[in-house]
């Protein structure tokens, strides 16, 4: 991609591993957390939060090298860890990877749905693909991969809770039509389950992040990096870490009575902001 940032985005390992902690010592101490994505970005940031709070954690991911980095880093943290080479849009997969999972660990406690992905691009202009590839994973993909734990767990009669990383959708998002479409989806989706899913012990949530300074941000032009803090009414980017401490906070005892919630982390860009991925047209000046 040309005018690619020259800079590095998010938090490094190190800062990953050994900042300050929300959170007491020991809070999900034993229990399972699986984090698609968990190669790179939020997914990584949120695993390591979980793996400093005494999780064990499973991570799922496309690239085989990111994962295996990201596992030696969990490890690191003192967690054990399974890492699962996957792509959530495949149904197949998830099946394989929730029986994984639970073969390995005996059960599952918590699902981040984190893996997704988009690409600015002006809505007049999408190719079929492209459009099709952004709503398979952040729609297709979340719904196979949460489904395919739920059936554990109904199975099982086990409780559990689901996380999903979506988008600030209510007010558009102008260069990114696609993936506004497909979070929308599951932000419907999660509400619905919720629902559904109370009688079983099942509590489903989403958190949508603004922009947030992840190393995410190497894929988008300098140009359009450099527009983002001044989005929102806090004229900055959050970190990883403000993601994953929300995700935290509804997986823990502090979020055993939310479900069926959208828990916003913009800086105030739902309220006020002006969120453009793509250049903005003069109209708007």
């Amino acid at each position: 991609m040309a005018d690619a940032p020259t800079q590095k985005f998010g938090l490094s390992d190190d800062e990953l591993a050994t900042g300050p902690l929300t959170y007491r010592d020991g809070l999900f101490r034993d229990q399972v957390v699986l984090v698609t994505g968990g190669g790179r970005g939020i997914g990584k940031a949120i695993a390591v939060q979980f793996a400093r709070l005494g999780a064990k954690l499973a991570i799922t991911g496309r690239n085989e090298e990111r994962l295996a980095s990201s596992k030696a880093l969990l490890e690191r943290c003192g967690a054990e860890v399974i890492a699962i080479p996957m792509s959530i849009r495949d149904p197949e997969m998830c099946a394989t990877t929730a029986e994984a999972v639970v073969a390995r660990f005996g059960r599952i406690d918590h699902l981040v749905n984190n893996a997704g992905g988009q690409f600015p691009q002006a809505a007049i202009d999408f190719k079929p693909k492209g459009w099709l590839a952004v709503v398979d994973t952040n729609l297709n993909g979340t719904w196979y991969m949460t489904q395919a734990v739920a059936k554990h767990w109904h199975a099982s009669r086990q409780a559990g809770s689901v996380t999903t990383i979506v988008a600030v959708t209510d007010r558009g998002m102008p260069g990114m039509a696609h993936t506004a479409a497909a979070r929308a989806g599951v932000i419907a989706l999660s509400k619905t389950l919720a629902t559904e899913w109370a009688p079983l012990g099942i509590r489903v949530n989403c958190v949508a992040p603004g922009i947030i300074e992840s190393d995410g941000m190497d894929n988008y032009d300098a140009a359009t990096v450099a527009r983002y803090p001044g989005m929102n009414a806090m004229r900055r980017m959050g970190t990883v870490r403000d993601v994953a401490d929300a995700v935290c906070y509804l997986a823990g005892p502090s979020g055993s009575f939310v479900t069926g919630e959208v828990v916003t982390i913009d800086g105030g860009g739902q309220v006020w902001g002006d969120f453009w991925a793509v250049p903005k047209p003069k109209w708007f000046e």
